[in-house]
């Protein structure tokens, strides 16, 4: 791995723990002004000093996020359908390597829909911006997005779609938790990091999610709404962070996440 990659990933998956908290806010280029992320700039404020890294759109990093912020980006080049079109599979890349360049991005991601009518399509989406991305030293985040099929969501099945977005060249995978997830990172020679997906119904649900996948291999999470659709969305991360880096427990994570929003 090249002198520039390496750093980006030393950026963007901590080397001292090998993990990572993300921050996903990359919503609205397939929901809109989904809730709390209308306002895109009040939203990611607050939360830049604890994540890891961004993954964001390049209009949103252009218009809500302080050039001056030292977090690192992973910036989201793919879209093309939205939540009320036909098939939110039917994807593109839609943003240039050379203008993630210019934005100074530590890493680009785009979905991969395994299964799916554009199954094709969008897994040489992936491998054309490998290409790209290695000539540059970039690292690549797959996400193995099912869609509105959330019962997709099985290890046998984010198996075969981590295993195949890893043999297409990406550097880090971003998948579901499931039942047998260690089978999942198994299978994958590459970091993989979570989803949270549609929020949880208690901060307890996303503790212990976090908790089983980092003891189970994940490197970590890519996290949105259970973090930013909280009450209390600083405490949450600085919970979450207590998981992903210092092992903590759900129930440590819990008492932290108490003693942050009463701080509030």
């Amino acid at each position: 791995m090249d002198w520039g990659k390496q750093n980006r990933m030393a950026r963007i998956i901590k080397p001292d723990t090998g993990r990572a908290v993300w921050l996903a806010v990359d919503h609205g280029y397939f929901l809109g002004p989904t809730r709390r992320l209308e306002v895109p700039r009040r939203t990611i404020e607050p939360l830049l000093p604890f994540c890891d890294a961004l993954f964001v759109t390049r209009g949103i990093l252009r218009t809500s996020v302080d050039p001056n912020t030292a977090t690192p980006i992973v910036l989201r080049v793919s879209g093309g359908s939205s939540v009320i079109g036909k098939d939110l599979s039917d994807e593109g890349i839609t943003t240039s390597m050379r203008d993630a360049i210019r934005l100074n991005v530590a890493g680009v991601g785009l979905s991969i829909f395994v299964g799916s009518e554009f199954e094709s399509q969008t897994l040489k989406n992936l491998a054309k911006l490998v290409d790209d991305a290695e000539e540059y030293g970039i690292p690549v985040l797959a996400v193995t997005a099912v869609g509105k099929e959330l019962e997709k969501r099985d290890a046998r099945f984010l198996a075969l779609a981590c295993r195949i977005a890893a043999e297409l060249g990406a550097s880090v995978v971003k998948t579901y938790h499931c039942e047998g997830f260690e089978k999942v990172v198994e299978g994958c020679p590459v970091p993989i990091v979570i989803a949270g997906g549609p929020k949880l119904e208690t901060e307890m649900d996303v503790f212990r999610l976090t908790y089983e996948a980092v003891q189970q291999g994940a490197a970590g999470v890519d996290m949105g709404r259970n973090i930013w659709q909280n009450d209390f969305p600083v405490a949450m991360i600085k919970a979450i962070r207590a998981i992903v880096h210092e092992n903590a427990t759900p129930e440590v994570a819990m008492e932290l996440y108490r003693e942050c929003r009463n701080e509030v």
